[in-house]
């Protein structure tokens, strides 16, 4: 009776492994890809050039790479729910895990209301007499319409069900959203050779020639945790995986690849296409113009589908991740332990994911500026996350050939990551960077740091008291016996015993 009384008080719920390798890849590259492909490059292009631009991003998922070894190898280890959290917990206890899952959990929040409010601009573009109806007020000079908070929240509530329907709705989902918006970019892309503005000679300059090679390049490599962040979104679905944990670090390179690359041939796109006429009449969304200009309202509705595709699995993947880490960390009881209620039927964290769809429903009442000061700041959350796990998984590996831990690639790899991780985080958080946060992202930051401080304090009693050993359990399916003797035990150790 103790012993069922003892499994019962450790009960890790149940959530259904049906998480195929292509529907885990799909949450990876289309959570990376998002709307960003689409409305940024001309933006990348001004800034840096094209050329300059495309190298930026390249040379940012190979960053991203040597980030995501230590993912990999980590999910190899411990295939748990919540990945980030999980590590965190694993190299530096509760207190940290606690404050890098908060700015982890806050970031993928913002980009969830990010992609619910893209939306509604994309239909306000295509769509501007509809849309331009109800006026409410205005925020940093952003005029709010009743019309689009309406068509944000319908979409976010779809995305709820869909997230609570379960991962093998989401992940099938996701992948046709995937394949989608990979056909029509190739069309764009192919047809781009026969449109009528279409030159190399567009392409020119191919630098920004007043900032020169090395800075326009950086300028554009320091945006790479917002450009990529949603690779980490594998690790957090992890106990959901169908097949071995051990390739979870191929399909996040796999996933990175192809973000990479679809980011460069939208870029090449926007950039070949940008006669003088398009690109000197100050359009606020290049692609879209040159597009229009290219191939007229066929061309136009083709990109539309690829925007809407890239903000569907934004918002598919995020919402999946961030109720895994949210339904984790309530299973160990660091938050409340309400978020780790599963569905009866579907077997998902249904009251994290209602949550969260909460918090989000009050993005589209804020404004589009007022939102990207707090979506600017969430690339702190993420790149805080990746250090984290990094910092973490080079505490693990060893180069010790005795150690159970021996991995000297990935102590390497490891101890490589965290310097790149945190070089991250300086361009983000030193003033003067070419990625320096501005002032009101400072202050969205601060604040809420401030809010993590307060639920700190106030749940700091029930985290003091919390046993180790249930907390491993809980968060790693490990016994603290079990990860000490990881850890500290060599095999020698373990043969002779």
């Amino acid at each position: 009776m103790s012993q069922n009384g003892k499994e019962k008080e450790i009960d890790r719920g149940d959530l259904k492994q049906n998480l195929s390798e292509k529907f885990v890849w799909a949450i990876a590259y289309g959570s990376c890809i998002g709307w960003g492909a689409f409305i940024l490059p001309g933006d990348w292009i001004g800034q840096s050039g094209p050329i300059s631009a495309a190298i930026g991003i390249v040379i940012g998922a190979l960053l991203m790479i040597l980030i995501a070894v230590s993912y990999g190898a980590l999910v190899e280890r411990f295939p748990v729910s919540g990945g980030a959290f999980a590590f965190s917990f694993l190299g530096f206890g509760r207190y940290v895990s606690f404050f890098s899952s908060w700015f982890l959990t806050f970031g993928y929040i913002c980009v969830v209301a990010l992609n619910a409010t893209a939306f509604s601009l994309l239909i306000k573009f295509l769509l501007p007499d509809i849309l331009e109806t109800g006026k409410l007020y205005t925020i940093a000079g952003w005029d709010v319409y009743i019309t689009e908070i309406l068509i944000a929240s319908l979409l976010l509530i779809v995305f709820m069900f869909i997230a609570i329907k379960g991962s093998s709705v989401s992940g099938s989902l996701q992948f046709y959203f995937c394949v989608a918006m990979v056909i029509t970019i190739l069309l764009l892309f192919f047809g781009s050779f026969f449109g009528n503005n279409f030159s190399f000679e567009n392409l020119q300059p191919l630098t920004n020639e007043k900032e020169g090679w090395f800075t326009s390049i950086i300028m554009i490599v320091a945006v790479a945790p917002w450009a990529y962040v949603g690779f980490d979104n594998i690790p957090q679905t992890a106990e959901e995986f169908d097949f071995a944990p051990n390739k979870t670090f191929k399909l996040i390179v796999y996933s990175l690849l192809a973000a990479a690359f679809t980011y460069v041939l939208m870029i090449l796109y926007t950039s070949w296409l940008s006669s003088s006429s398009t690109s000197l009449n100050g359009n606020l969304w290049l692609t879209g113009a040159v597009t229009q200009e290219a191939f007229g309202y066929i061309g136009l509705a083709v990109l539309a589908i690829a925007i809407m595709m890239g903000i569907f699995t934004g918002l598919n993947g995020f919402l999946m991740s961030s109720s895994r880490l949210l339904f984790s960390m309530g299973r160990s009881g660091i938050m409340p332990s309400v978020f780790s209620k599963l569905h009866k039927k579907y077997k998902t964290p249904y009251i994290a994911i209602f949550f969260l769809v909460s918090v989000t429903l009050i993005a589209p009442w804020l404004g589009r500026t007022a939102l990207t000061w707090i979506v600017d700041m969430s690339s702190t959350g993420v790149s805080i996350a990746y250090f984290i796990t990094c910092l973490s998984a080079a505490r693990l590996f060893s180069f010790d050939k005795s150690s159970n831990t021996y991995g000297p690639v990935y102590k390497v790899f490891a101890i490589l990551g965290s310097i790149v991780s945190f070089v991250f985080l300086l361009l983000l958080l030193v003033p003067g960077s070419p990625a320096a946060l501005s002032t009101p992202s400072y202050i969205a930051l601060g604040g809420w740091l401030i809010i993590g401080l307060i639920f700190f304090i106030v749940r700091y009693p029930k985290l003091k008291n919390m046993d180790n050993d249930r907390l491993s359990k809980l968060i790693l399916n490990q016994s603290e016996d079990e990860i000490v003797d990881l850890i500290n035990k060599n095999k020698s150790d373990k043969a002779n015993s």
